[in-house]
């Protein structure tokens, strides 16, 4: 139990009110003409004129010392005491509350979420708040929001507090302390109060300005659900569909359930699967198709789950067409090697209109490095980033060693090729260099890079930087494989699916600079607009389920599913400290730290309402009761 304080100590002025409630006491009585039966009654006349007698010693009298009391409480009341029982305690104190998806996990059949204790805990706090403590109420998930000012309105906080839901996304606690660095800025405090499950990274990339008190809650109940799902397009235009099951700890010895495979809205296959504690079993459906279609995969438990929604997961296969590849006349050689693969389209092509982008591009001439491809590779030049990194020089080289885990030299061997052109490095240039330019050193001569590699987002540049024409790498077997290579890379985005995820919808091409309209679950209303090239990009999903898309161009709304599969999500595996940057450890503190602090001045109020009420009663009892 802490220490009793006063929070409005100025108030103890009134204790002065005492002195006019005694003098008053001692007033004469103005008493009435009565007539009496004895003059036995004068006696207590006699002893009442001594009372009121300013200057002789008083009897005890029980009506002062009601009244003396019953002021006492008042006064002590008005200078609101407390009892401190925080272990925090600040002026101010942000509080950040943890609103991801594994906040939604139940602790038991027909329970509560982990967000409602998180609540039930603010709520405690607010109903002792003092009023010289104001709180700030942060949520965040994947971002952070400030839900609040700093404000001692117990309304104002409560409202903010109801209007908390769980985002379907994952946590990161990095966000949000950054979003505190941020608020510390324009006001002070020193200590930050932490709610959540714990289902985060242990390590966090960040240097703690502020003291954290980290409130772990109670673990939720078993859950598995699905951790991952993507399809891989094989030989002949078949698809094949992997799907992955993963989840908390098991109590029980196994969990069982089926999974339901559904493809543009029909059931077309049902498996059975059962879930042993650490088990993560992966199941694999076939699907055959000519066109786009829609894939949605359920999960249904036998017995109880702590997350509903991570038990679905959708996908959009994209509809098979042919690789648009460039590729300059004048480089037979590779033109060769690719005329031999089916399912591609070379170009320039005559009486045929070049694609706007193209999947893979060979370019030879420095001009042409801003031709828009998913993958573009260079041949005998030297990137520009690279100019100063880089040179180029008119002799014999060989292959000294290269990256055979790279998905460019898979089953490629350059041991005995001969290269004409041999690039060479700047003095005092490591590959430390290359990778601050965003490069990876693919292959490497004996004085320079001979392929480097780099990717920026969904685009790969590869940059050979020698002439194969110039070496003996066209007439080795290995040089339709490297180009086989490219045209997988370029393929990649073609052949291979994977479930999107909450937060954001996977951008789609649409009618250029137009509106459209989304409606997802959970009522989710919103509008996006295309830019010029048809691209609908930024549209939030933070809800799993399916999405649509309706506007200009379209007959039919376009279904896009978003979903979790998030295998950290799923675990509900919380952690007990976390480390930061600064090599500061924080521990989960014990739930008794979240006591508020007690106020006294209700219960004073109603123990001086109460003595008044005794008061009333015994004076204004009736007389035959006072006689007996």
């Amino acid at each position: 139990m802490g220490c009793v304080s006063f929070l409005s100590l100025s108030s103890a002025w009134l204790f002065l009110l005492l002195g006019p409630l005694i003098a008053f006491y001692f007033l004469k009585l103005k008493r009435p003409r009565q007539v009496i039966p004895s003059l036995v009654l004068w006696r207590q006349v006699l002893n009442d004129q001594r009372v009121n007698s300013p200057f002789q010693r008083f009897k005890r009298n029980l009506l002062l010392i009601l009244q003396i009391l019953l002021l006492t409480l008042l006064v002590l009341a008005a200078m609101q005491p407390l009892i401190r029982r925080q272990s925090v305690r600040t002026g101010r104190l942000p509080v950040l509350i943890d609103c991801s998806a594994s906040m939604a996990a139940l602790d038991k059949p027909g329970g509560i979420t982990r967000l409602e204790a998180a609540k039930r805990r603010v709520r405690a706090m607010l109903k002792g708040l003092p009023g010289d403590q104001e709180l700030s109420l942060i949520a965040f998930s994947k971002g952070a929001r400030r839900l609040t000012g700093f404000t001692n309105n117990t309304r104002e906080l409560e409202e903010a507090l109801e209007s908390l839901q769980v985002e379907e996304v994952p946590g990161d606690l990095e966000e949000v302390l950054r979003l505190a660095q941020a608020l510390s800025r324009s006001a002070v405090f020193d200590h930050v109060l932490l709610l959540s499950d714990g289902n985060f990274p242990a390590h966090a990339n960040f240097e703690l300005p502020f003291k954290i008190e980290y409130q772990r809650l109670e673990p939720a109940g078993t859950n598995a659900g699905i951790t991952a799902c993507s399809a891989r397009r094989a030989l002949g235009g078949q698809w094949e569909l992997f799907v992955q099951l993963s989840g908390s700890a098991i109590a029980e010895t196994s969990m069982g359930g089926s999974v339901d495979f559904v493809q543009d809205g029909e059931v077309v296959a049902t498996e059975a699967v059962t879930l042993v504690a650490g088990s993560s079993p992966r199941l694999a459906f076939k699907v055959v198709t000519d066109k786009a279609a829609a894939i949605e995969v359920r999960f249904n438990p036998s017995g109880f789950d702590s997350l509903s929604f991570d038990n679905t997961a959708w996908l959009k296969l994209p509809e098979p067409r042919p690789l648009d590849i460039l590729v300059p006349v004048e480089m037979k050689a590779f033109r060769h090697a690719l005329e031999a693969l089916d399912g591609l389209r070379l170009f320039p092509k005559e009486n045929e209109t070049p694609p706007a982008t193209y999947d893979l591009a060979f370019i030879d001439k420095a001009a042409d490095l801003a031709t828009p491809a998913r993958v573009l590779c260079t041949v005998g030049l030297v990137p520009p980033e690279l100019e100063k990194l880089v040179a180029l020089e008119s002799r014999n080289s060989v292959a000294v060693d290269w990256r055979r885990d790279s998905p460019l030299l898979q089953h490629v061997v350059l041991d005995e090729v001969v290269f004409m052109d041999e690039p060479f490095t700047a003095p005092e240039t490591s590959e430390t260099d290359f990778a601050n330019a965003g490069f990876t050193v693919v292959a490497q001569g004996g004085k320079g890079p001979l392929i480097v590699e780099k990717r920026e987002r969904d685009n790969v540049r590869i940059h050979l930087l020698f002439a194969p024409e110039r070496s003996t790498l066209p007439y080795r077997v290995g040089f339709p494989i490297l180009v086989s290579n490219l045209v997988q890379l370029a393929q990649s985005g073609l052949a291979e699916a994977a479930a999107s995820q909450t937060g954001v919808l996977p951008a789609a091409t649409f009618e250029p600079n137009s509106t459209y309209r989304v409606e997802g679950p959970g009522n989710l209303r919103a509008e996006g607009r295309t830019d010029e090239n048809g691209q609908l990009t930024g549209i939030a999903a933070p809800r799993a389920g399916e999405y649509m898309i309706s506007g200009p161009g379209l007959a039919d709304p376009v279904r896009m599913g978003a979903s979790l599969v998030s295998a950290a999500e799923s675990s509900l595996a919380g952690i007990d400290q976390i480390e930061f940057a600064d090599q500061l450890t924080v521990r989960a503190a014990d739930a008794s730290v979240l006591k508020s602090d007690r106020t006294l001045w209700w219960p004073l109020l109603c123990t001086a309402f109460g003595l008044l009420l005794l008061e009333w009663w015994f004076f204004q009892k009736r007389p035959s009761t006072m006689a007996r």
